[in-house]
């Protein structure tokens, strides 16, 4: 369903999870979809609450960045919402993280939205947790520290069973 909604993207396409730990095939459709010229947005939290998943959150959040897409950071407290605004179309909400385990092991529900009203809503709701948020730029992962880039890669390894 995820993927079928990104590729269904034209104009806008807005993820909310805590934890960002995308296999190749959504990585590849979120690029697509950039490449097409979709407003690609991920918001992802600030804070941790497991490390391990936090970091190689950053390392697949920065690949994203290479490809044009925008990665905020949510700076108001620790961000838990799982959400997925796409055009004026669709708005999924529900417990799926953007990861293989939520994707294939847990069981998850997303609950998918086409009344008008309900989109404007989670318009709404995610254009104040955007303004309370710090874009990444690709001058911030210039000047991030090799040994948090390493450890970020090192997380990444496990992705699989995030």
């Amino acid at each position: 369903a995820f993927s079928e909604a990104i590729a269904r993207a034209r104009e806008r396409l807005w993820i909310v999870s805590p934890y960002f730990v995308p296999e190749e095939a959504i990585q590849t459709a979120l690029m697509a979809a950039s490449m097409r010229g979709v407003d690609v947005r991920i918001l992802l939290p600030e804070k941790a609450d497991h490390r391990l998943v936090w970091l190689a959150s950053y390392a697949h959040a920065d690949d994203m960045v290479d490809y044009g897409i925008n990665v905020y950071r949510y700076t108001s407290g620790f961000l838990h919402q799982k959400v997925i605004l796409v055009d004026d179309a669709l708005a999924g909400i529900g417990t799926v993280n953007f990861d293989s385990r939520s994707f294939h092991i847990n069981f998850e529900v997303t609950l998918w939205f086409t009344h008008e009203r309900t989109i404007e809503r989670v318009e709404r709701m995610l254009e104040a947790d955007f303004a309370n948020s710090r874009p990444t730029t690709p001058e911030d992962l210039e000047v991030r520290s090799f040994g948090f880039r390493l450890i970020a890669q090192a997380a990444r390894l496990f992705s699989p069973i995030l």
